[in-house]
């Protein structure tokens, strides 16, 4: 493509960072145009029009141009991280403290705040990249780990994607399944997955829901805590079973610490995708706050539900005879069929909160750029249904075990586009800025070795310094028999003190 469609001038967006912009964006008309010439026979030609018709969204991870930002509301930012957190997914997570690492309820509270900071944090970072570039998440990543080494990044981010669909689709099923018993599990787990993809389809539009479904659900939930409390409390339930201050106390507030970390964090691989939409100019603190407060109060609020429920003698029981869903059915036993409403409701507040697995997708190799972005969510549907049904019994081991790996990943690649956003790319660095000219070119993106050799360094600090049922590093059994969980800490450490030079020495070799 020829350097003329494009203004060379580099414009400054910040006191950080400086981009090219290109003037030939391709507009939404354009993406439907080019996607429905696909050239995979008239049936499929067929049915990607029939989709366009009905307002499925065609933008994929090209670029937004600035002449489609239209919405300047940023306010709906902080409503619609309301959403997709105040939702049933939330509350077994707060469980966790008392049920799997024998936390008492003030320690859980305690542990969720410290934590969760941290984790909100990088979600916040990753938000203000989105207005300034008009890109995606995962093509954002590109800019430090090269076309292919940011490929690898999008695939650890569709099993995170698909991970947190199964966790949806198990839980929301159980519930429906508690609610009636003549429903078979796998039929709850197929109907809340194919809920789940009608959804996905709206899009962008699926914003516009998002920004009032936190109403509903904050009022079933603030519900919750009342029955809670009239069946109630007892704040010391858990205190002769938590383990004595030390080695294994601190043990168990780094292992769920990191639960709590990967559950806020989790968020940031998607974060730029909320808001690419937004003007260029939007503020910075403005998007960073709106974003961190946004994850932040919602998470706050039901895992704080999450770990009080289980200071109730007979919700702690029904964990144990029926994980989370077996604790809502109890809470809700009292109000009869009202309550089986309440709990369809919460059923149904998982399907609205992931549609970035198909854009993930898009970036692997340079083809799937050119398949229409529904194709690849009917394919995200089929793998976490089928996942759920496999794993329908099994929703505690899984959510433990997901939630803990995610985050060493997110850890060490969150400071690695950190560390390339303010060494590298800050006006004076090394790059001056971002060409998003080349945001698709992997000849002219960077080479990329450093960010993975950095990675694979991260990889090796999780791995001596994990706690998990199935394996516990030499750092973390310091900690005692079950270890405590330093994985994203270690991954952190060791990913951000190599990434720089290596990064370094890759500019002055090949120069980008």
């Amino acid at each position: 493509m020829s350097n003329a469609s494009f203004d060379k001038e580099k414009r400054p967006l910040g006191d950080v960072e400086a981009v090219s912009v290109p003037s030939d964006a391709e507009d939404e008309s354009q993406i439907r145009a080019r996607l429905g010439r696909f050239g995979l026979g008239k049936l499929f030609d067929a049915g990607v029009d029939l989709l366009f018709s009905i307002q499925v969204e065609a933008r994929g991870i090209e670029r937004v141009p600035e002449n489609e930002r239209e919405d300047k509301h940023s306010i709906g930012l902080l409503l619609l991280w309301f959403s997709v957190n105040i939702v049933l997914t939330t509350i077994p997570i707060g469980m966790l403290a008392q049920e799997i690492f024998t936390l008492t309820f003030p320690h859980a509270v305690a542990t969720t705040l410290g934590f969760a900071l941290i984790g909100c944090t990088t979600v916040g970072f990753i938000a203000i990249l989105g207005p300034r570039f008009g890109m995606r998440t995962m093509v954002i990543t590109r800019y430090s780990y090269g076309y292919w080494g940011g490929a690898l990044i999008s695939l650890l981010n569709i099993l995170t994607q698909l991970g947190f669909s199964v966790i949806a689709v198990i839980l929301a099923g159980q519930v429906l399944h508690n609610i009636n018993s003549n429903m078979p599990l796998i039929v709850g787990v197929i109907l809340i997955g194919y809920v789940h993809v009608l959804i996905c389809f709206v899009g962008y539009l699926l914003h516009h829901y998002e920004r009032y479904a936190w109403i509903i659900m904050s009022i079933v939930f603030l519900i919750i805590y009342g029955l809670g409390g009239h069946a109630g409390y007892q704040i010391s339930l858990q205190k002769a079973d938590e383990d004595p201050a030390g080695h294994l106390r601190a043990a168990d507030v780094l292992s769920f610490g990191g639960i709590i970390f990967s559950s806020c964090a989790g968020w940031a691989p998607v974060a730029a995708d909320f808001n690419c939409r937004l003007p260029v100019n939007t503020s910075k603190i403005k998007i960073f706050v709106l974003t961190f407060f946004g994850v932040l109060i919602p998470i706050m609020f039901i895992v704080i539900l999450g770990a009080v429920l289980m200071t109730v003698p007979a919700y702690s029981d029904a964990y144990r005879a029926g994980d989370a869903a077996g604790v809502l059915k109890k809470v809700f036993e009292p109000w009869g069929h009202g309550g089986d409403f309440l709990l369809v409701l919460l059923a149904l507040s998982v399907v609205g909160n992931n549609n970035s697995t198909a854009l993930s997708m898009q970036t692997l190799i340079p083809a799937f750029r050119h398949i229409p972005r529904a194709a690849f969510t009917i394919l995200a549907f089929i793998i976490y249904t089928v996942a759920g049904i496999a794993g329908r019994e099994h929703f505690s081991s899984i959510l433990t075990n997901f939630l803990a790996i995610l985050g060493y990943w997110i850890a060490f690649w969150v400071v690695i586009v950190f560390e390339e956003h303010i060494i590298f790319r800050r006006p004076n660095g090394p790059l001056g800025g971002y060409d998003l000219r080349v945001y698709d070119s992997p000849k002219l993106l960077p080479v990329g070795l450093a960010a993975v050799f950095a990675s694979c360094c991260g990889i090796g600090g999780a791995v001596i310094s994990m706690a998990q049922v199935w394996y516990i590093g030499p750092v973390a059994a310091k900690l005692g028999p079950f270890g405590g969980d330093m994985g994203f800490e270690f991954a952190t450490i060791f990913s951000g003190i190599i990434y720089p030079p290596l990064r370094y020495l890759e500019i002055k070799k090949w120069g980008r």
